[in-house]
């Protein structure tokens, strides 16, 4: 069975910083693009970053976090992280990460991240 599992979420002031994981089992996450989103109420789902499964050095960020967000991943430990810095009210929402070969793809449940102002 094929699983990812968010962790890291939680409290923080404007201005701190969090890191996520994304924790993977009976996949190898080399294999996969990562991908990270969050949703805040009301709001759409939005794609924050990116690694790609073939250079860890290709990633993508959005506008809303480039230079504040560094997505990265741990081959070793199969896992993917996301450490966010200079957190702001509106980075709050659910992040979720994804793995992605282009045909199958693989979701946790997410983790809540809540910044206070």
């Amino acid at each position: 069975e094929v699983q990812l599992v968010e962790s890291g979420g939680g409290l923080v002031q404007a201005g701190g910083s969090l890191r996520l994981s994304c924790a993977a089992s009976g996949i190898t996450l080399d294999d996969y693009e990562i991908q990270w989103f969050r949703q805040a109420p009301g709001k759409e789902r939005e794609g924050v970053a990116c690694i790609s499964s073939v250079d860890d050095e290709d990633t993508f960020y959005a506008d809303s976090v480039k230079g504040r967000f560094t997505i990265s991943r741990d081959s070793a430990r199969n896992t993917a992280y996301l450490q966010m810095d200079d957190l702001q009210p509106e980075d709050t929402g659910v992040y979720t990460c994804m793995a992605t070969d282009g045909g199958t793809h693989y979701r946790g449940q997410g983790t809540q991240v809540n910044v206070s102002s």
